[in-house]
């Protein structure tokens, strides 16, 4: 077994080292799907553990002899997001297991933190209703891009959010799949592709976009409207004709 223990949680070492043994037997599961996520409690702190799904033989190879675990990418990205002060839970540790040579089970774990917003909300709302959620996305989003921060997983369900004082706080989760390079204008429309609503909101966002980042407004609009389009085409085909709005005002 490979482990590696946040040293500012080292004081929860016995309990993360158990966590492969007790996955399955412990723990309260909030979400089940290609992956599993498990909430625990450990002494007086709650923490979050995702268990990786085992990748096919071919990607056990990959992950053992050449490429980071994406539990182990998700544990180095959460430093790289901290250090960049972008908002991810705090990151506790990472665990590989092998089993005949090659990677087998793999565990991310982090604090656990409850968040009152979540960014697929978009998808039940006019623009005009939420605009002062949107306008603070896109300001979000701004501030990571030109951090050389560009998550390929920017999708609603990653992007959670909290409101105080007026201001909103944006946290991004499932993190194992992002680049920290430039990111040019074309890059950013792209990222939008996997938003939650309607056309209109989508146009907006790109506009808002381009006028902080000084990229021609039209022309980010019209490479959102594309990226986005081609993604849900070719989502609603394999999902029963899902799109990423609802009675918004889009047909």
């Amino acid at each position: 077994m490979k482990m590696l223990v946040n040293p500012a949680y080292s004081h929860l070492t016995s309990f993360i080292e158990s966590i492969p043994d007790s996955f399955d037997k412990k723990g309260e599961t909030i979400y089940d799907e290609r992956n599993r996520i498990k909430v625990f409690d450990a002494g007086n702190e709650k923490i979050v553990v995702k268990s990786f799904r085992i990748p096919l033989f071919f990607n056990r190879i990959i992950y053992t002899h050449f490429r980071s675990s994406k539990a182990e990418r998700s544990y180095k990205y959460a430093l790289k997001l901290i250090e960049r002060q972008i908002n991810t839970p705090q990151p506790l540790a990472y665990i590989e297991r092998e089993k005949n040579g090659l990677l087998a089970d793999s565990y991310y774990v982090s604090v656990y933190k409850e968040y009152p917003g979540i960014l697929r909300e978009l998808r039940y709302h006019t623009l005009e209703e939420k605009k002062d959620l949107v306008n603070a996305f896109v300001r979000f989003t701004v501030d990571i891009h030109e951090k050389e921060v560009f998550p390929l997983d920017y999708s609603p369900g990653n992007i959670l959010y909290e409101k105080k004082g007026g201001e909103y706080a944006f946290f991004l989760i499932d993190i194992n799949r992002m680049q920290f390079k430039p990111v040019d204008m074309e890059a950013g429309a792209y990222g939008f592709r996997r938003l939650w609503g309607n056309e209109e909101t989508i146009a907006f966002i790109a506009r808002e976009y381009a006028k902080l980042r000084k990229f021609d407004e039209k022309k980010c609009e019209e490479l959102a409207l594309h990226y986005h389009r081609l993604f849900w085409e070719k989502y609603s085909r394999k999902h029963r004709g899902f799109r990423p709005y609802e009675g918004n005002g889009q047909e």
